[in-house]
Order: C-alpha cells, then sequence, then structure tokens
C-alpha cells in the first residue's frame, strides 16, 4: 500500500511552521514480516531508511490516563510497551521487545500484568537502546515494597534485551531513570540512590538514607554514572530536589532539567556540567517561566535533545499536566541564557530565544490547543532536518442535537475558528500517531497511524550519529592532595561584583588600597559556606514539623566555615567536595549583609570554581535579569586585577607581590597556600603596609569563647577537616545563652548586678512572684503555651504576640479601648447595628489587644535589628553577649532560625 505524503502550501523554516491539519488516514493496518532487519525490507524511498524504536501506551489500562510529573519522576503509569519497526514507515511491523518481560506476573484470569516503561535513548552508533522499565504493580505489597525502575538495555544486533544491573539488591536501592550513554559507553542517568550523598551522611556521622527533595514528597532524583555492565556506580550532581533528563551534547557537556527549590519552588531550568561532576553551571531559562504576554506562567523545561546544528529542543512542560502531550522549541542556548537575555557578549540580540519546533498553532495556554499537542520529538541526524514526532491532532466533539436518542454518540468534528469559540464543543480525546516532518519539502508523513485507545508518548531512531567531544575539565589533576582531600576550590573574583557592575562602596581600584578604604569600612569581611541538610522521610525518622521552627522555607542547615574577603572583595579557599553548598557575605561581626544565595553549587575533588561575582534575585532590578551563573554569558569581570607582575598592589605589604591580573586572593594564596575554612571567623590584616600605617587590630570571634555547648564536636574543635560541621539546635546552642549565669559579684562574692537572661525576662521574679517579663519578651525554656512542640523563648522570639499586664493576680493581654480616626470612642454594636449597653446603661466601648512585634526574624540577623540593638554600643545591654555569643545568633539566624538543624537532634512523632 502506498502511503501519500501531505504536503502543505505554506512555508516551513527549517523547524517548521504553520501546521497543517491533514486528515488522518484510517483504516491502515501494518503489514510486514516481524524481523528488523531493515535490509530484509525493500526499502522505500520515501522514508527514513532506519529501525525507530517507540514507547507505546495502551490507554485502555486502568490508571493508564496519569500523566508523568516533574515533580514525582518514579510515578508508575502501567500499560506502556517498547516497540520496534524496522523502518520509519506505516507497513513495517511493530516488534514489541518488551512482550516477554515479567510475563510470569499474571492476575488472577492469568493475563499479564502491565508494566510501565519510559525514558528511551539509542546509542551514539546505532547498535543499542537503553531504557527505563519498571515491573507490575504488586498489589499485596505496600507503596515502599513495591518494584522500582530499573534501566535496560537492548542491543539490536543480537535482539539481547537485559537489566543493566545484574544484582537484584543492587538494582532495586534507588529509583533509575532517564538514562543516555556517554561517549565512552559508561551510562548517565538519575536515581534516587544518591551514593555520595549517603557516603556524606555517614562521615557526618548520621545514618545512611535517601533524602527528600525540598517539597518533601518524595526521594530526591540526581544524576549518577555507572560502567556499561552497572557497577561503579557514582553520584555526579548534588541537587537537594531532582536533576532529570540529562542529555549529552555534542560537545561532551551534560545538559539536564533541575528542578531548583532553594527557599521555595523556583521552576525547573536548564544546568549542564561535565560528566566528572566538575563545572556545573546554569545554562538557560531562570527567568524564562513566563506566557506570550510575558506574565508568569507554569513553563519548565524538560526532555532535551539536540539537534544537529546544536540547538536544543526542549517540551514546555507544566507541572500539573492533563495531556499527554505539549509544545517544542528549540533554544538558542550558545547566544541567550533567558528568553529575552541574550548572553553578555552578544547583547545586541534581543530575542526571542524559544522558536516553535514544529506547528505554529500549538497553542498550551489555550483550553484547547488548535494545532493540537505534541508528545515526542526526534530530530534524525541524517543531514535532512527532518524530524519524527508524535502528535495528537485538535479534535472536537460535537453537541447532540436537542432530540438525541439516549445513546448518541457526539461526532468528532475539526477545531476550526467557528468551532473552538463555540463553548458546546468540547476537546475530544487524544488521538497520536507517528509522524515525519520533511522541511524541506514542507511535508509530514504518517509512520504509525493513530489508533483509538493508543499513544506513542516517545519515539528514537536507531541511527549513527557523531559521537560526542571530550569536555574541558575544572579538575586539576596534577592537584593530588587536594583530591585526596576530597577537596575542591572556589575563587570568586570580586563579591563586589554584581552582574559586571561594581557595586563596591568606593570602587574596587579604591577598596584594594588600605590608605583610601580602612579596614572597617569594607562592608564585605568573611565569606561562609552553608551547607543542606538531608531531610529523611518518615520510614526513616518520623520528624515533626516543629522541628524546622517558624519557616520551613530553609528547612534545616549546617556550616561549612568561613574564610576573609580580600580587600578587593576576592575570595579564594578550599572547599568540601561532593556536597551541595551557597555562599552568604558577612561583615566583621558574622551578620550576612548579602540576599541568600539560592542556589546549591558543588565542586568536585581537584576542581577550581571560578566565577565573577555575584548576583541579587531577591528583586527585579536590572541587575536581577542580567546573565549570572554561567561563565560563558557573564559580562566581564570588574576586577582586571594586579597592573603589573613583582610589585605589590598599591600602598600593600610588599611581601604579597603580585603576577599581572592577579585578584588579591589569588596573590595572597599564591603566597602563603589555599587556606581552609574555618569554623571561627579570624582576621588578620595582612595587606597593610606598616611601613605606610598601623595594620587593622587582629580579632577571632571563635566557639572556644563560648561557655555553652559548642555547635561543633570536640574533635572539630581540635582540628577543622572537611566533614567538620556546625550545626546549631535552638534548644541545644540558643537556649543555654539566655539561662548562663551572667551575675556580677563583688570581692566578697555578694552579687551586685545580675545580667542572666531569664532572670527578667521571665513570667516569674526572683522569689517566683508573677511578673510581667522585661520588654514583654520571656526567655524561659518552658514548653511554650501557645505551641508546647516548641520552647517559650523561640516562640516568643520568633513569633508575633500581644503585650500582657497582671490583673487579679493572673497574665492576661493588654486590652485598650479603641478610637476612630477622629478620636471619638468606638462602641460594640449589635447584629442591627445598634450600641450595646451594659447593666447600667453605659455604652461599651469596643477594646482591642495590643500587639507585639518579633524581635526576631528567620530572614536573618540584620532582620531581627529589634533583638540586637540593645546589644549595640550604648544600647541597653551592651557587653551583656559576647561577641562569640552573638556571632553564633547572627549565624543561626541568617541560615534560617530553625529549631534545630540536624533532624537527629529533634524529638519525633
Amino acid at each position: 500500500m502506498k502511503i501519500q505524503a501531505y504536503k502543505t502550501d505554506k512555508p516551513f523554516n527549517k523547524y517548521s511552521r504553520n501546521v497543517f491539519l491533514c486528515s488522518l488516514l484510517l483504516g491502515l493496518a501494518a503489514c510486514g514480516g516481524e524481523n528488523i532487519t531493515s535490509e530484509e525490507q525493500d526499502p522505500d524511498p520515501v522514508v527514513v531508511d532506519v529501525p525507530i524504536a517507540v514507547i507505546k501506551r495502551d490507554l485502555s489500562v486502568e490508571d493508564a490516563d496519569m500523566q508523568r510529573s516533574i515533580t514525582e519522576p518514579a510515578l508508575f503509569i502501567p500499560g506502556a510497551s517498547l516497540i520496534i519497526k524496522a523502518r520509519a514507515n506505516a507497513s513495517a511491523a511493530e516488534v514489541d521487545i518488551t512482550a516477554d518481560v515479567f510475563a510470569d506476573r499474571v492476575d488472577e484470569e492469568g493475563e499479564r500484568l502491565p508494566i510501565d516503561v519510559k525514558d528511551l535513548e539509542s546509542s551514539y552508533d546505532g547498535s543499542r537502546l537503553i531504557f527505563s522499565m519498571r515491573a507490575p504493580e504488586d498489589e499485596d505489597a505496600d507503596d515502599d515494597e513495591q518494584p522500582t525502575w530499573n534501566i535496560w538495555e537492548y542491543i539490536v544486533e543480537t535482539k539481547e534485551l537485559r537489566r543493566v544491573i545484574g544484582s537484584n539488591i543492587v538494582a532495586e536501592a534507588g529509583e533509575d531513570t532517564g538514562p543516555v550513554y556517554l561517549a565512552d559507553g559508561r551510562i548517565l542517568f538519575s536515581s534516587t540512590r544518591q551514593r555520595g550523598n549517603q557516603a556524606v551522611l555517614l562521615d557526618e556521622g548520621k545514618p545512611q538514607y535517601a533524602g527528600l527533595e525540598e517539597g518533601r514528597d518524595v526521594h530526591a532524583s540526581v544524576l549518577h554514572i555507572m560502567d556499561a555492565n552497572g557497577e561503579n556506580i557514582q553520584q555526579i550532581s548534588y541537587n537537594q530536589s531532582h536533576d532529570l533528563d540529562p542529555l549529552v551534547t555534542p560537545n561532551g557537556k551534560i545538559i539536564f532539567s533541575r528542578w531548583d527549590q532553594f527557599s521555595g519552588n523556583k521552576g525547573v531550568h536548564l544546568y549542564q556540567m561535565n560528566p566528572d561532576g566538575s563545572d556545573l553551571e546554569l545554562l538557560y531559562g531562570r527567568h524564562s517561566h513566563v506566557d506570550s504576554n510575558g506574565d508568569n506562567a507554569d513553563i519548565q523545561f524538560t526532555q532535551t535533545r539536540v539537534t544537529p546544528d546544536d540547538r536544543i529542543l526542549v517540551a514546555l512542560t507544566p507541572f500539573e499536566k492533563e495531556e499527554l502531550g505539549t509544545d517544542f522549541v528549540a533554544i538558542d542556548v550558545a547566544n541567550y541564557i533567558d528568553n529575552f537575555t541574550p548572553i553578555a557578549s552578544a547583547d545586541s540580540l534581543s530575542g526571542p530565544a524559544q522558536e516553535k519546533a514544529l506547528f505554529d498553532n500549538i497553542d498550551i495556554e489555550a483550553e484547547i490547543s488548535p494545532g493540537g499537542y505534541i508528545a515526542a520529538l526526534y530530530p534524525l541526524f541524517d543531514g535532512s532536518g527532518r524530524q519524527l514526532f508524535s502528535w495528537s491532532q485538535c479534535r472536537l466533539l460535537a453537541p447532540l442535537p436537542a432530540d438525541a436518542e439516549e445513546d448518541a454518540v457526539r461526532s468528532i468534528v475539526p477545531c476550526d475558528e467557528q468551532n473552538l469559540n463555540d463553548p458546546e464543543f468540547e476537546q475530544a480525546p487524544p488521538l497520536y500517531g507517528l509522524w515525519m516532518f520533511d522541511p524541506e519539502e514542507g511535508t509530514q508523513l504518517p509512520l504509525v497511524v493513530p489508533q483509538e485507545n493508543f499513544a506513542y508518548s516517545e519515539v528514537v531512531a536507531v541511527e549513527s550519529r557523531p559521537f560526542p567531544a571530550d569536555p574541558d575539565t575544572t579538575i586539576d589533576s596534577t592537584e593530588t592532595a587536594l583530591i585526596d582531600a576530597g577537596m575542591g576550590i572556589i575563587h570568586i573574583r570580586s563579591v563586589y561584583d554584581f552582574a559586571g557592575e561594581d557595586l563596591s562602596p568606593a570602587g574596587l581600584v579604591n577598596m584594594a588600597d588600605p590608605t583610601q578604604v580602612a579596614v572597617n569600612d569594607r562592608p564585605a569581611r568573611f565569606l561562609r559556606i552553608v551547607k543542606s541538610v538531608s531531610i529523611p522521610d518518615e520510614d526513616t525518622l518520623d520528624l515533626d514539623n516543629s522541628a524546622f521552627g517558624r519557616s520551613r522555607d530553609q528547612l534545616m542547615r549546617e556550616l561549612l566555615g568561613y574564610t576573609p574577603i580580600q580587600p578587593d572583595g576576592s575570595v579564594k579557599v578550599a572547599v568540601p567536595a561532593n556536597l551541595p553548598f551557597a555562599l552568604s557575605i558577612v561583615d566583621a561581626d558574622g551578620k550576612r549583609i548579602s540576599a541568600r544565595h539560592e542556589n546549591w553549587l558543588q565542586v568536585a575533588p581537584g576542581e577550581t570554581k571560578t566565577c565573577n561575582g555575584c548576583h541579587n534575585g531577591s528583586n527585579n532590578s536590572d541587575i536581577t535579569f542580567r546573565p549570572h551563573g554561567r561563565a560563558d554569558a557573564e559580562a566581564p569581570s570588574i576586577n582586571l586585577g594586579a597592573p603589573s607582575t613583582g610589585v605589590p598592589f598599591p600602598n600593600t605589604n610588599p611581601a604579597l607581590f603580585t603576577d599581572l591580573g592577579e585578584t588579591m586572593a589569588e596573590t595572597v594564596t599564591r603566597i602563603n597556600g589555599v587556606p581552609n575554612l574555618t569554623p571561627d571567623i579570624i582576621f588578620e590584616d595582612v595587606w597593610t603596609d606598616p611601613a605606610v600605617q598601623t595594620p587593622a587590630e587582629s580579632y577571632e570571634l571563635a566557639y572556644a569563647d563560648l561557655s555553652t555547648a559548642l555547635p561543633i564536636t570536640q574533635s572539630c574543635a581540635q582540628t577543622w577537616t572537611s566533614i567538620c560541621r556546625t550545626v546549631i539546635n535552638f534548644p541545644d546552642h540558643i537556649q543555654p545563652l539566655f539561662e548562663l549565669d551572667r551575675s556580677i559579684v563583688d570581692v566578697d562574692g555578694m552579687v551586685v548586678s545580675d545580667n542572666t537572661c531569664v532572670a527578667c525576662h521571665n513570667r516569674f521574679d526572683a522569689d517566683n512572684v508573677l511578673q510581667v517579663p522585661a520588654g514583654q519578651l520571656e526567655l524561659t525554656g518552658n514548653p511554650s503555651p501557645a505551641d508546647a512542640d516548641l520552647l517559650t523563648s523561640y516562640r516568643e522570639l520568633l513569633f508575633n504576640d500581644v503585650e500582657q499586664e497582671l490583673v487579679d493576680g493572673a497574665l492576661l493581654p493588654r486590652l485598650v479601648p479603641v478610637f476612630d480616626n477622629n478620636g471619638d470612642p468606638v462602641f460594640e454594636l449589635d447584629e442591627e447595628g445598634e450600641p450595646i449597653v451594659d447593666p447600667e446603661g453605659n455604652f461599651i466601648q469596643v477594646t482591642q489587644q495590643v500587639p507585639v512585634a518579633s524581635s526576631m526574624r528567620v530572614n536573618g540577623a540584620r532582620a531581627s535589628g529589634r533583638f540586637f540593638a540593645v546589644f549595640e554600643e550604648g544600647g541597653s545591654h551592651e557587653a551583656w553577649l559576647t561577641p562569640a555569643e552573638l556571632k553564633m545568633i547572627n549565624e543561626w539566624l541568617d541560615v534560617g532560625g530553625q529549631n534545630y538543624n540536624n533532624p537527629f537532634d529533634a524529638p519525633t512523632n
């Protein structure tokens, strides 16, 4: 049977343009032999002469109409099979290569139970297929005992189908999805097994477990690699939410979809990294979650593929998906970091970066898309520009006539403008077929005729295409000591560089000169490195929400330590590798002066990660939308470095001689070595030339100066290593500050003054007589009357409250009369609006409680001015808390003011 290619009279560009809504070919049946070797069938000159593989879904299976979820990559949707066709034409036979898998899993009638298949990919030489498959649901097993997603491989020539990981125990240790081949034959995939993260937990003295994504619904699925035989599994990405849909690009880089949930859902963006885990950076999309009107929209970037001309094809996928398909766009990631934001070196461009991949009239913003929906898209690498795609044409159900019979069936009609505008017409069930689009001919050829109750969710050609190159790594293999220690290096050229703009108070050249800007006038003094804490599932630890305290936005955080920021704003320091961390810029006292860095960074062992500066994602300023986080997209660094070689920076210590172009951090670390982080804030003025002026005084804010429990272990107090953490729990480390005896005695041992916090900030005085706590603030460590899961002090400090007063021997909310804007009293009214009178016939004035704003904010120490003001110079509590104590409170608030920062220290349900 001859299959006619449909031709449109409207122009198409390379990635297509206006859709041609052709009539579907009905009644065509697949024919031919079942052998998939293409040479055994006569080639058809109008078809792609390579095998194709598709995932076919039986929509008649119960629950088969569920949709894939970005947030739940392990979701099981039964009814899938993997089909191979010898050639991409309608007459080629379909061979189900998964038909015999799990054949022993049958229902009560002896029918084979449905399985699920997804994430199909082919090898670069076209000899193999790789995909994820999940065994049937076990009705007798609990949710945590169900089969997991496993990676399977099919060898085309021998027709061998195998699970890549041979061991049942190892295979079932995680949900493995999204496999693709690396150039060397290893396999890259996303998994919840979190191999590296669990090793870090063990180093930290915690049990090994898979952490939940930051929404705390399912385990985070992140990138891993393994050998072709399923061994040597290694984690390479350390996001705290999902890293999905990896793709290896021609330059060897990995592009993937990262769900950013630091401090809340930021969306799914494209990131890139090297296969060795180095050079992680944002690639595209942070500010591109907008619709055609520029309004915020649920548009996420998933299902990436690369075209022969190195553009990236992406599915625009909402979190909440009601249709199998969506729309695909081709993105010019080489020149853009967002849809209307070009990279700095191409700032003459204006966008958009995104171009429709196929049809202009696919509209995923509309209730019904006139151009239908695309479920899958695959660009061929034969030089033709052709694309395979699974597409459901737009169809409508016409309304029944008023006199229609009860069993009348609604007819299916086209999606013309009149029908689309008529609310009586409803969208018909999807009908997905497999097609090939030829941009040169402007034709779309049906390769698999649509069938009711079946859909094709993925397609690949089993063809050869170029192997990826080896990417340039940022790991220095000669740094053996660094690698053996499990450390990498971060180098920031200047924290005052905001997307190419100098935001230092005096200009960078002056900041670097001690004679121009004094040490105390430099706002950015230290860099704090903050680490996430993996949150266990309830089977591992039944954690109560009170463990997070006032807000769950920051979940739990640990500190990796501090390092000085040099006068020009530069930093170079060794940090632990293979874990997620974020940066905070703090002042001399340890208060964060920058917005929270709401992206997880990582370095590989031996890697040096260099960035120009900082960005501000907390407002809508112009700087917010400038390129940042991607080295080749940013504006040049504002820090030009040393003007010459062999001499010091102007008016600085002559012992610190420069090399041309070095930042101050590069100079000092070249001479003195790259420092490690420290748990304490330690300052030494190494830059001031004593021959010119007196160096600033050295100081330390050290945990050793605390008289209460330390937030670090004894071994880490002696030697700070890559596995050391600062963990601040409010009940264990902050509350003891308020209870510490701060009484002052004379030479005879008599108490002359008692500055102990709970002595005054208490509802009982020294004689156990009820009183109003000083400043309407109670700092006792008893369970709060408002929430017994929190201490009274925590509740009082971080939640708004009302003033209290003593009334007849009881502490009650203080009530004050209410007056209107004219100063006249406001009286209570009944339901009819008439004043209410008391037994004496007097009007009853309305009273109200007096609010007391919380003195602390989870936004950080600088947002908690009401608390810190009394301890400042001239304040009523000046010097009552030591600098080391205030530093610990600062850092606790800066990371979120949690109740607990170690889930295993918190009470359980």
